[in-house]
């Protein structure tokens, strides 16, 4: 079929948008990731916009001297493991009941826990039971709390309800499969896209989060990754304000800012590397939350 003129002018328009959200994606990431390796003087003056200009690694230099650079890294690791192995778990095993035809009162069950959507417990409340549980400063406080998400359940029940017929389970039950099992040789297996999809919503939160280490963890040699590269920009910040006032404290103000730019680097590297090649089942995530059940 031949274009016609306002055809092409609306692809035209569409890619130019398209062009435009890709720079202002990109732009951000690029100039961090220049500034992580130029001068620190330079950057500050305004002499670096985009590409790296008078090499320094000075900023990397100080994260690999820092020894609580590497506690954070190791600890977040364990969280992002740990707590994303129990979100899973924890995910499968409220989803698939709520799946079930032949699960009663599974509709109750579903408002009742989409109902902890929109009305929460608060955050004083909150701390004192985790208090009363004795999980503050452990990194159960981190897990425990976010143990499963009422959203990803309800990802996870419809990809159950739409993507595996009823008619599979139906034949293995007369095959003589019990419910665990029917979960364990039939869904499971057939569930791998919603599964990726689950550990990589789980994963990023966990890699990402900081508050709740912030209100919980009391040692340093407990703390995420995400909450030593807080302090460095809130440390910046001070600096930032102390040298307007003491001329002294503007090379060490330098040497911050280069720190600041290359922790940013060196803490989202591994989802920037990541994520490319997994991009497909975040789509598939959607995707699948867009299907009713």
């Amino acid at each position: 079929m031949k274009e016609t003129f306002a055809d092409r002018l609306i692809g035209f328009v569409i890619y130019a948008v398209l062009v435009l959200i890709l720079i202002v994606v990109l732009y951000p990431l690029i100039f961090v990731a220049s500034a992580s390796i130029s001068d620190p003087l330079s950057v500050a003056r305004g002499e670096m916009w985009l590409f790296p200009t008078e090499l320094s690694f000075v900023g990397y230099e100080r994260i690999l001297a820092n020894t609580e650079i590497w506690v954070g890294y190791r600890n977040t690791i364990i969280y992002t493991v740990v707590g994303t192995a129990i979100n899973l778990v924890m995910t499968i095993m409220a989803a698939y009941p709520l799946s079930r035809k032949d699960f009663a009162g599974r509709h109750a069950i579903t408002g009742y826990i989409v109902f902890t959507m929109f009305f929460s417990g608060g955050l004083i409340p909150t701390y004192l039971l985790i208090k009363n549980l004795g999980m503050i400063n452990s990194m159960w406080a981190l897990i425990i709390p976010g143990a499963v998400s009422v959203w990803n359940i309800i990802i996870m029940r419809t990809f159950f309800q739409t993507s595996i017929p009823y008619e599979i389970q139906e034949s293995a039950s007369i095959d003589g499969c019990s419910n665990l099992q029917t979960l364990w040789r039939i869904v499971l297996p057939l569930s791998m896209p919603v599964i990726a999809v689950m550990i990589l919503f789980y994963s990023v939160g966990h890699w990402n989060a900081y508050f709740n280490a912030l209100i919980y963890l009391n040692d340093r040699d407990k703390y995420p990754l995400q909450l030593f590269l807080r302090e460095i920009l809130i440390k910046s910040e001070v600096d930032q304000m102390a040298g307007s006032m003491d001329l002294s404290v503007q090379n060490h103000l330098m040497e911050t800012e280069a720190i600041k730019y290359a922790i940013v680097i060196v803490a989202n590297l591994p989802v920037l590397v990541i994520y490319p090649f997994l991009q497909k089942y975040f789509t598939k995530g959607i995707m699948i939350g867009a299907i009713k059940g």
